[in-house]
């Protein structure tokens, strides 16, 4: 589909030429600077933990 701008108008039969929006570059994403924001919180268990970090469930070990 092609919106024109409002009030624009095109006489019946007028040629035009449709080009896409340029692709923006991947590092004006803001997800792209989401490493950025990373810190070390020193809890060497957090990524198997996180449900008891965040919300008191209890702790899981290695092995299960």
């Amino acid at each position: 589909m092609v919106v024109l701008e409002p009030g624009t108008s095109l006489p019946e039969g007028t040629s035009v030429k449709v080009e896409p929006d340029p692709v923006p570059a991947p590092e004006d994403d803001p997800l792209w600077h989401i490493p950025d924001l990373a810190v070390d919180t020193g809890i060497p268990d957090l990524a198997a933990n996180i449900d008891h970090y965040l919300y008191g469930h209890p702790k899981v070990t290695d092995g299960q």
